[in-house]
């Protein structure tokens, strides 16, 4: 039988389609890595102060992270994050739910809501206000609210959410240090600052005047730090 020889260039051509074909079928069988899972949404909900009386409101606070949908029990759908002022006139759980590509998270919250304790027999308006209603102090040269005034204040907001038809003046007071239009001014943003944060609670701002006396009328008058620091306080009085 005639043997038939194959040119060189031939078997060098089939080589290299052999070599080809085998390392495409490499890439073909390499592994595709899997698609990592959407992340699990997150959720809290926290509710301040969480004990009021009747009359009296709360504020809510919220944060999610990962989810689409969020929503409220009593509020319906809300924003991924934010407060709400809310006015329960009874005991209330509030329910977060956020949902997302990932899942499912909740968060709750308790409202409790106490019945108001009687009025003290003989008492007035302004006697209860006195009572009730306290000053709040700052750190010198600031007009933010201090941590540790923070429960005076919320009693304050208690208060006047249970008796709506007081209005009052905050007045901003400063220690004697510093120019008096400084202080003026100071004072102005101490007043505004509580303001704010009874408005925050609840408080309408049309019940709220507010004024800086600076360091002209000072509750003290020693020159030491004890003294400048009853100084430095928001002052409110019934109108």
């Amino acid at each position: 039988m005639k043997q038939i020889s194959v040119p060189r260039y031939a078997m060098l051509a089939m080589l290299a389609a052999t070599l080809f074909l085998a390392g495409c079928a490499k890439k073909q069988a390499k592994a595709i890595p899997p698609t990592p899972p959407p992340p699990t949404p997150t959720a809290s909900l926290t509710a301040t102060p969480a004990d009021i009386e009747q009359g009296q409101s709360a504020q809510l606070s919220w944060s999610t992270s990962n989810a689409n949908s969020i929503t409220i029990s009593g509020l319906g759908t809300v924003s991924a994050s934010g407060t709400r002022t809310v006015n329960p006139s009874d005991s209330t759980t509030y329910e977060l739910v956020a949902k997302g590509p990932g899942g499912n998270a909740d968060a709750s919250a308790r409202v409790t809501v106490n019945a108001k304790p009687a009025v003290q027999a003989g008492l007035s308006e302004d006697m209860l206000f006195q009572q009730n209603v306290k000053d709040v102090f700052f750190d010198y040269d600031k007009y933010t609210i201090r941590p540790d005034q923070l429960s005076i204040l919320e009693k304050d907001a208690n208060f006047l959410s249970a008796h709506p038809d007081i209005a009052f003046t905050v007045a901003g007071h400063c220690d004697d240090r510093g120019s008096e239009e400084y202080n003026l001014a100071l004072g102005a943003s101490r007043a505004n600052s509580f303001k704010e944060e009874l408005v925050k609670r609840g408080i309408s701002a049309n019940r709220i005047k507010t004024t800086s006396l600076g360091k002209e009328q000072p509750f003290c008058n020693d020159e030491k730090e004890q003294c400048w620091q009853l100084n430095r306080r928001d002052h409110v009085a019934k109108n």
